[in-house]
Protein backbone atom coordinates (compact mmCIF):
# COMPACT_ATOMS: atom_id res chain seq x y z
CA UNK A 1 0.00 0.00 0.00
CA UNK A 2 1.09 3.54 -0.73
CA UNK A 3 -0.21 5.69 2.09
CA UNK A 4 -2.74 8.18 0.69
CA UNK A 5 -4.22 10.67 3.14
CA UNK A 6 -6.19 12.32 0.32
CA UNK A 7 -8.21 9.15 -0.29
CA UNK A 8 -11.77 8.98 0.97
CA UNK A 9 -11.56 7.55 4.49
CA UNK A 10 -13.31 4.34 5.34
CA UNK A 11 -16.01 4.52 7.96
CA UNK A 12 -14.22 3.84 11.26
CA UNK A 13 -15.32 0.91 13.34
CA UNK A 14 -15.35 3.26 16.33
CA UNK A 15 -13.81 6.52 17.43
CA UNK A 16 -11.29 6.18 20.27
CA UNK A 17 -12.78 9.03 22.28
CA UNK A 18 -16.40 7.87 22.02
CA UNK A 19 -16.02 4.11 22.11
CA UNK A 20 -12.51 3.10 23.20
CA UNK A 21 -13.50 -0.53 23.74
CA UNK A 22 -14.63 -1.02 20.14
CA UNK A 23 -11.72 1.04 18.81
CA UNK A 24 -8.95 -0.90 20.54
CA UNK A 25 -10.62 -4.26 19.93
CA UNK A 26 -10.73 -3.45 16.23
CA UNK A 27 -7.07 -2.44 16.28
CA UNK A 28 -6.24 -5.69 18.06
CA UNK A 29 -8.15 -7.68 15.44
CA UNK A 30 -6.29 -5.90 12.63
CA UNK A 31 -2.90 -7.19 13.81
CA UNK A 32 -4.06 -10.53 15.23
CA UNK A 33 -2.21 -12.52 12.59
CA UNK A 34 1.16 -10.85 13.26
CA UNK A 35 3.52 -12.48 15.75
CA UNK A 36 5.42 -10.69 18.46
CA UNK A 37 5.36 -7.04 19.55
CA UNK A 38 3.80 -4.76 16.97
CA UNK A 39 3.70 -1.04 16.38
CA UNK A 40 0.88 0.35 14.31
CA UNK A 41 -0.45 3.55 12.81
CA UNK A 42 -4.18 3.95 12.45
CA UNK A 43 -4.57 5.58 9.03
CA UNK A 44 -7.91 7.18 9.89
CA UNK A 45 -6.45 8.70 13.07
CA UNK A 46 -3.43 9.97 11.14
CA UNK A 47 -5.71 11.59 8.56
CA UNK A 48 -7.87 13.18 11.27
CA UNK A 49 -4.83 14.61 13.03
CA UNK A 50 -3.23 15.91 9.83
CA UNK A 51 -6.37 17.75 8.78
CA UNK A 52 -6.98 19.07 12.29
CA UNK A 53 -3.48 20.60 12.33
CA UNK A 54 -4.21 22.36 9.03
CA UNK A 55 -7.39 23.88 10.46
CA UNK A 56 -5.57 25.03 13.58
CA UNK A 57 -2.80 26.65 11.51
CA UNK A 58 -5.43 28.87 9.83
CA UNK A 59 -3.94 28.92 6.35
CA UNK A 60 -0.32 29.35 7.44
CA UNK A 61 1.73 26.52 5.83
CA UNK A 62 2.97 23.79 8.18
CA UNK A 63 6.53 22.48 7.95
CA UNK A 64 6.63 18.83 9.07
CA UNK A 65 9.05 18.04 11.90
CA UNK A 66 10.67 14.79 10.80
CA UNK A 67 12.02 13.90 14.25
CA UNK A 68 8.42 13.39 15.35
CA UNK A 69 7.69 10.97 12.48
CA UNK A 70 10.83 9.08 11.30
CA UNK A 71 8.84 7.26 8.62
CA UNK A 72 9.38 8.44 5.06
CA UNK A 73 6.02 7.18 3.82
CA UNK A 74 4.20 9.20 6.46
CA UNK A 75 6.29 12.28 5.66
CA UNK A 76 5.56 11.94 1.96
CA UNK A 77 1.83 11.38 2.44
CA UNK A 78 1.51 14.34 4.79
CA UNK A 79 3.36 16.69 2.43
CA UNK A 80 0.89 15.86 -0.33
CA UNK A 81 -1.92 17.38 1.73
CA UNK A 82 -2.82 21.03 1.06
CA UNK A 83 -1.53 23.12 3.95
CA UNK A 84 1.83 21.36 4.37
CA UNK A 85 5.13 22.55 2.90
CA UNK A 86 8.68 21.46 3.60
CA UNK A 87 10.49 19.42 6.25
CA UNK A 88 12.18 20.44 9.48
CA UNK A 89 14.94 17.83 9.83
CA UNK A 90 16.86 17.08 13.01
CA UNK A 91 20.30 16.04 11.76
CA UNK A 92 22.29 16.91 8.65
CA UNK A 93 22.85 13.25 7.60
CA UNK A 94 19.07 12.82 7.73
CA UNK A 95 18.56 16.00 5.70
CA UNK A 96 21.05 14.84 3.06
CA UNK A 97 19.17 11.55 2.76
CA UNK A 98 15.76 13.20 2.52
CA UNK A 99 17.10 15.75 0.02
CA UNK A 100 17.39 12.96 -2.55
CA UNK A 101 13.62 13.36 -3.00
CA UNK A 102 12.64 16.60 -1.20
CA UNK A 103 13.71 20.11 -2.12
CA UNK A 104 12.74 22.20 0.92
CA UNK A 105 14.48 21.02 4.09
CA UNK A 106 15.40 23.21 7.03
CA UNK A 107 17.74 21.80 9.65
CA UNK A 108 16.19 22.39 13.06
CA UNK A 109 19.49 22.41 14.97
CA UNK A 110 23.09 23.46 14.32
CA UNK A 111 25.36 20.75 12.93
CA UNK A 112 29.07 20.13 13.49
CA UNK A 113 29.04 16.82 11.62
CA UNK A 114 32.14 17.42 9.53
CA UNK A 115 31.60 14.54 7.13
CA UNK A 116 28.01 15.61 6.48
CA UNK A 117 29.03 19.25 6.06
CA UNK A 118 31.69 18.23 3.55
CA UNK A 119 29.10 16.21 1.62
CA UNK A 120 26.70 19.16 1.59
CA UNK A 121 29.39 21.59 0.47
CA UNK A 122 30.32 19.30 -2.43
CA UNK A 123 26.75 18.90 -3.71
CA UNK A 124 25.23 22.00 -5.32
CA UNK A 125 21.79 20.40 -5.69
CA UNK A 126 21.51 19.44 -2.03
CA UNK A 127 23.06 22.73 -0.93
CA UNK A 128 20.17 24.46 -2.70
CA UNK A 129 17.64 22.17 -1.00
CA UNK A 130 18.91 22.28 2.60
CA UNK A 131 19.04 25.25 4.96
CA UNK A 132 21.46 24.98 7.88
CA UNK A 133 20.56 26.38 11.30
CA UNK A 134 23.03 28.63 13.14
CA UNK A 135 23.07 30.80 16.24
CA UNK A 136 26.80 31.59 16.53
CA UNK A 137 29.48 32.73 14.07
CA UNK A 138 31.72 29.97 15.45
CA UNK A 139 29.48 27.51 13.62
CA UNK A 140 30.36 29.24 10.36
CA UNK A 141 34.05 29.07 11.28
CA UNK A 142 33.75 25.30 11.63
CA UNK A 143 32.03 25.01 8.25
CA UNK A 144 34.72 27.11 6.58
CA UNK A 145 37.38 24.89 8.14
CA UNK A 146 35.68 21.88 6.53
CA UNK A 147 35.25 23.53 3.13
CA UNK A 148 36.59 26.98 2.30
CA UNK A 149 34.05 29.38 0.74
CA UNK A 150 35.78 29.57 -2.63
CA UNK A 151 35.88 25.80 -3.01
CA UNK A 152 32.25 24.91 -2.26
CA UNK A 153 28.67 25.65 -3.08
CA UNK A 154 26.99 28.60 -1.37
CA UNK A 155 25.28 27.39 1.79
CA UNK A 156 21.85 28.52 2.91
CA UNK A 157 21.53 29.36 6.62
CA UNK A 158 18.81 30.42 9.00
CA UNK A 159 19.09 31.93 12.47
CA UNK A 160 17.64 30.16 15.48
CA UNK A 161 16.65 32.93 17.91
CA UNK A 162 15.75 32.15 21.51
CA UNK A 163 11.96 32.24 21.99
CA UNK A 164 11.98 31.65 25.75
CA UNK A 165 10.52 34.21 28.14
CA UNK A 166 12.83 36.10 30.47
CA UNK A 167 10.17 36.71 33.03
CA UNK A 168 10.42 39.31 35.79
CA UNK A 169 11.12 37.56 39.11
CA UNK A 170 10.73 34.05 37.59
CA UNK A 171 13.68 34.34 35.20
CA UNK A 172 14.18 32.01 32.23
CA UNK A 173 10.98 30.20 31.17
CA UNK A 174 11.42 27.78 28.27
CA UNK A 175 14.12 25.53 26.87
CA UNK A 176 17.79 26.43 26.53
CA UNK A 177 18.41 26.85 22.81
CA UNK A 178 19.97 29.84 21.10
CA UNK A 179 22.28 32.41 22.74
CA UNK A 180 20.69 35.28 20.74
CA UNK A 181 17.49 36.60 22.25
CA UNK A 182 16.62 40.19 21.43
CA UNK A 183 16.51 42.11 18.16
CA UNK A 184 19.91 43.74 18.56
CA UNK A 185 21.63 40.38 19.22
CA UNK A 186 19.94 38.71 16.27
CA UNK A 187 20.73 41.64 13.98
CA UNK A 188 24.39 41.57 15.03
CA UNK A 189 24.58 37.89 14.16
CA UNK A 190 22.79 38.50 10.86
CA UNK A 191 25.25 41.19 9.85
CA UNK A 192 28.09 38.84 10.67
CA UNK A 193 26.57 36.15 8.45
CA UNK A 194 25.90 38.62 5.64
CA UNK A 195 29.57 39.65 5.66
CA UNK A 196 30.82 36.10 5.26
CA UNK A 197 31.43 34.78 1.72
CA UNK A 198 29.85 31.44 0.90
CA UNK A 199 26.75 31.85 3.09
CA UNK A 200 23.29 33.23 2.40
CA UNK A 201 20.94 34.10 5.24
CA UNK A 202 17.41 33.07 4.21
CA UNK A 203 15.34 32.46 7.31
CA UNK A 204 14.55 32.74 11.00
CA UNK A 205 13.27 30.14 13.43
CA UNK A 206 11.87 30.80 16.92
CA UNK A 207 10.44 27.81 18.76
CA UNK A 208 8.32 28.76 21.78
CA UNK A 209 8.62 25.50 23.74
CA UNK A 210 7.07 27.02 26.86
CA UNK A 211 3.82 27.35 24.88
CA UNK A 212 3.99 24.63 22.21
CA UNK A 213 5.46 21.94 24.44
CA UNK A 214 3.82 22.70 27.79
CA UNK A 215 0.47 20.96 28.48
CA UNK A 216 -2.14 23.22 30.03
CA UNK A 217 -4.81 20.70 31.05
CA UNK A 218 -3.01 18.52 33.57
CA UNK A 219 -5.32 19.26 36.49
CA UNK A 220 -2.49 20.65 38.60
CA UNK A 221 -1.20 24.21 38.39
CA UNK A 222 -2.99 24.82 35.09
CA UNK A 223 -4.00 28.38 35.99
CA UNK A 224 -0.36 29.33 36.49
CA UNK A 225 0.66 27.64 33.23
CA UNK A 226 -2.04 29.46 31.27
CA UNK A 227 -1.06 32.77 32.83
CA UNK A 228 2.57 32.13 31.89
CA UNK A 229 1.64 31.24 28.34
CA UNK A 230 -0.49 34.36 27.87
CA UNK A 231 2.25 36.64 29.17
CA UNK A 232 4.97 34.83 27.26
CA UNK A 233 2.90 34.86 24.08
CA UNK A 234 2.39 38.61 24.21
CA UNK A 235 6.08 39.27 24.90
CA UNK A 236 7.06 36.98 22.04
CA UNK A 237 4.63 38.65 19.63
CA UNK A 238 6.33 41.99 20.21
CA UNK A 239 9.90 40.67 20.24
CA UNK A 240 9.55 38.41 17.19
CA UNK A 241 8.06 41.31 15.27
CA UNK A 242 11.01 43.50 16.19
CA UNK A 243 13.50 40.77 15.24
CA UNK A 244 11.89 40.21 11.85
CA UNK A 245 11.82 43.95 11.15
CA UNK A 246 15.53 44.20 12.00
CA UNK A 247 16.41 41.22 9.80
CA UNK A 248 14.47 42.55 6.82
CA UNK A 249 16.77 45.58 6.83
CA UNK A 250 19.73 43.23 6.42
CA UNK A 251 18.48 40.44 4.13
CA UNK A 252 15.48 39.18 2.23
CA UNK A 253 13.95 36.46 4.39
CA UNK A 254 12.35 33.50 2.66
CA UNK A 255 10.66 32.20 5.81
CA UNK A 256 9.96 32.94 9.46
CA UNK A 257 9.24 29.68 11.27
CA UNK A 258 7.64 29.22 14.65
CA UNK A 259 5.53 27.08 16.88
CA UNK A 260 4.75 23.41 17.28
CA UNK A 261 1.76 21.13 17.70
CA UNK A 262 0.77 22.74 20.99
CA UNK A 263 0.80 26.35 19.78
CA UNK A 264 -0.44 26.39 16.19
CA UNK A 265 -3.31 28.81 16.82
CA UNK A 266 -1.26 31.45 18.60
CA UNK A 267 1.79 31.10 16.37
CA UNK A 268 -0.25 31.29 13.17
CA UNK A 269 -1.92 34.47 14.41
CA UNK A 270 1.47 36.26 14.52
CA UNK A 271 1.70 38.26 11.30
CA UNK A 272 5.51 38.05 11.41
CA UNK A 273 5.36 34.25 11.00
CA UNK A 274 5.21 32.80 7.47
CA UNK A 275 5.11 29.11 8.46
CA UNK A 276 4.47 26.94 11.51
CA UNK A 277 5.94 23.56 12.41
CA UNK A 278 4.18 20.40 13.56
CA UNK A 279 4.98 16.73 13.68
CA UNK A 280 4.09 15.27 17.06
CA UNK A 281 0.42 15.98 16.45
CA UNK A 282 0.33 13.58 13.50
CA UNK A 283 1.09 10.44 15.49
CA UNK A 284 -0.08 11.88 18.82
CA UNK A 285 2.03 10.63 21.70
CA UNK A 286 0.09 10.64 24.97
CA UNK A 287 1.74 13.86 26.21
CA UNK A 288 -0.55 15.67 23.78
CA UNK A 289 -3.69 14.45 25.55
CA UNK A 290 -3.18 17.20 28.12
CA UNK A 291 -3.99 20.31 26.05
CA UNK A 292 -7.25 22.26 26.16
CA UNK A 293 -7.19 23.66 22.64
CA UNK A 294 -7.31 20.42 20.65
CA UNK A 295 -8.03 16.71 20.81
CA UNK A 296 -5.94 14.24 18.83
CA UNK A 297 -6.60 10.63 17.90
CA UNK A 298 -4.00 8.00 18.87
CA UNK A 299 -2.24 7.64 15.52
CA UNK A 300 0.69 5.49 16.67
CA UNK A 301 0.53 2.79 19.32
CA UNK A 302 2.30 -0.44 20.13
CA UNK A 303 1.14 -3.78 21.55
CA UNK A 304 3.11 -6.14 23.77
CA UNK A 305 2.18 -9.67 24.75
CA UNK A 306 1.50 -11.12 28.18
CA UNK A 307 4.14 -13.76 28.93
CA UNK A 308 3.64 -14.45 32.65
CA UNK A 309 1.25 -14.07 35.58
CA UNK A 310 3.31 -13.69 38.78
CA UNK A 311 0.16 -13.14 40.89
CA UNK A 312 -3.58 -13.16 40.30
CA UNK A 313 -3.68 -9.38 39.95
CA UNK A 314 -0.49 -8.86 37.88
CA UNK A 315 0.06 -9.60 34.20
CA UNK A 316 3.56 -9.14 32.79
CA UNK A 317 4.29 -8.24 29.18
CA UNK A 318 7.60 -8.80 27.43
CA UNK A 319 9.55 -5.53 27.01
CA UNK A 320 8.03 -2.11 27.45
CA UNK A 321 10.84 0.14 28.63
CA UNK A 322 10.45 2.49 25.70
CA UNK A 323 11.02 5.67 27.65
CA UNK A 324 10.73 9.08 26.00
CA UNK A 325 13.41 11.74 26.23
CA UNK A 326 13.13 14.65 28.63
CA UNK A 327 13.10 14.82 32.42
CA UNK A 328 13.00 11.33 34.01
CA UNK A 329 9.44 11.59 35.32
CA UNK A 330 6.38 9.35 35.10
CA UNK A 331 4.95 11.18 32.09
CA UNK A 332 7.86 9.92 29.95
CA UNK A 333 6.81 6.29 30.39
CA UNK A 334 4.64 4.53 27.83
CA UNK A 335 0.99 4.56 28.86
CA UNK A 336 -1.01 1.29 28.89
CA UNK A 337 -4.31 2.19 27.26
CA UNK A 338 -6.05 -1.10 26.52
CA UNK A 339 -7.45 -3.06 28.24
CA UNK A 340 -8.53 -0.05 30.28
CA UNK A 341 -7.49 0.33 33.90
CA UNK A 342 -3.96 -1.07 33.74
CA UNK A 343 -1.02 0.64 35.44
CA UNK A 344 2.66 -0.02 35.88
CA UNK A 345 4.12 -0.85 39.28
CA UNK A 346 5.66 2.06 41.14
CA UNK A 347 8.91 0.24 41.89
CA UNK A 348 9.36 -1.23 38.41
CA UNK A 349 7.68 1.00 35.85
CA UNK A 350 8.20 0.09 32.20
CA UNK A 351 11.14 -2.32 32.09
CA UNK A 352 13.74 -3.13 29.48
CA UNK A 353 12.80 -6.80 29.33
CA UNK A 354 9.46 -6.95 31.11
CA UNK A 355 6.69 -4.67 32.38
CA UNK A 356 4.38 -5.94 35.12
CA UNK A 357 0.91 -4.43 34.96
CA UNK A 358 -1.64 -4.23 37.72
CA UNK A 359 -5.28 -3.21 37.87
CA UNK A 360 -8.72 -4.70 37.47
CA UNK A 361 -8.10 -5.73 33.87
CA UNK A 362 -4.90 -7.56 34.79
CA UNK A 363 -6.95 -10.32 36.45
CA UNK A 364 -8.63 -11.09 33.11
CA UNK A 365 -5.51 -11.12 30.93
CA UNK A 366 -4.21 -14.49 29.82
CA UNK A 367 -0.87 -15.67 28.50
CA UNK A 368 -0.54 -14.48 24.90
CA UNK A 369 -3.01 -11.59 25.19
CA UNK A 370 -1.98 -8.22 23.86
CA UNK A 371 -1.79 -4.94 25.78
CA UNK A 372 -1.79 -1.64 23.87
CA UNK A 373 0.50 1.20 24.89
CA UNK A 374 0.97 4.75 23.63
CA UNK A 375 4.43 6.28 23.63
CA UNK A 376 4.85 9.58 25.45
CA UNK A 377 6.27 11.27 22.36
CA UNK A 378 5.77 10.56 18.69
CA UNK A 379 8.90 9.95 16.63
CA UNK A 380 10.96 8.15 19.25
CA UNK A 381 8.79 5.04 19.00
CA UNK A 382 10.10 4.53 15.46
CA UNK A 383 13.60 3.92 16.84
CA UNK A 384 12.29 0.74 18.51
CA UNK A 385 10.73 -0.96 15.50
CA UNK A 386 11.58 -1.51 11.84
CA UNK A 387 8.05 -0.97 10.57
CA UNK A 388 4.61 0.28 11.44
CA UNK A 389 1.61 -1.84 10.52
CA UNK A 390 -1.03 0.37 8.90
CA UNK A 391 -4.55 -0.29 10.12
CA UNK A 392 -8.00 1.05 9.37
CA UNK A 393 -10.69 -0.13 11.72
CA UNK A 394 -10.29 -3.89 12.04
CA UNK A 395 -8.38 -4.20 8.76
CA UNK A 396 -4.64 -4.44 8.21
CA UNK A 397 -4.11 -2.28 5.11
CA UNK A 398 -0.33 -2.17 4.74
CA UNK A 399 2.95 -1.39 6.42
CA UNK A 400 5.51 1.40 6.36
CA UNK A 401 9.22 1.13 7.12
CA UNK A 402 10.67 3.34 9.83
CA UNK A 403 14.09 4.94 9.43
CA UNK A 404 15.41 1.97 11.36
CA UNK A 405 13.68 -0.38 8.93
CA UNK A 406 15.48 1.39 6.08
CA UNK A 407 18.78 0.78 7.91
CA UNK A 408 19.11 4.44 8.90
CA UNK A 409 19.98 5.63 12.39
CA UNK A 410 20.61 9.35 12.69
CA UNK A 411 20.43 10.19 16.39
Amino acid sequence: MTLDLLATPSLPTAEPRRDPAAYWRARTAAVAGISGPVASIDVDALRHNALDLVVRSSGVPIRVASKSIRVREVLDATLKLPGYRGILAFTLPEALWLAEEHDDIVLGYPSVDRAALAALAADEVKAARITLMVDDLAQLDLIDAVAAPGSRAELRVAIDADASWRAPVLGHIGVRRSPVHDASEVARLARGIASRPGFRLVGLMMYEAQIAGQPDDTGSGDAVIRWMQRRSGQELLDRRGAIVAALREITQLEFVNGGGTGSLESTASDLAVTETTAGSGLLAGHLFDLYRAFSLAPGAAFALEVVRRPTDDIATVLGGGWIASGPPVASRQPLPVWPAGLRTLGREGAGEVQTPLQGRAARRLEIGDRVWFRHAKSGELAERVDRYLLTSGAALVGEAATYRGERRSFL
